[in-house]
């Protein structure tokens, strides 16, 4: 499955909220987190994803009400 990186606001969420968001299964559109960064003073979160598509991911943001500054398809070492 594809990994995709991407960056939007972070928002008002906790940290304790990312973790729960972390750790939850697949969702209806086939995304799981892998990881998230994240940097309160920019008001910044990036989450690394495994995703079928990148249409995935923009769906999978839009149904917590985030709009991403930007999307991209990544590979890793690992």
């Amino acid at each position: 499955m594809p990994t995709y990186l991407d960056v939007h606001e972070l928002g008002n969420i906790t940290e304790e909220q990312l973790k729960q968001i972390q750790n939850s299964p697949k969702d209806e559109f086939g995304v799981a987190h892998k990881n998230m960064l994240y940097n309160v003073e920019e008001n910044k979160h990036y989450c690394i994803l495994d995703a079928p598509n990148k249409d995935a991911v923009v769906k999978h943001h839009q149904k917590f009400g985030l709009k991403c500054d930007w999307i991209t398809e990544v590979k890793t070492t690992a």
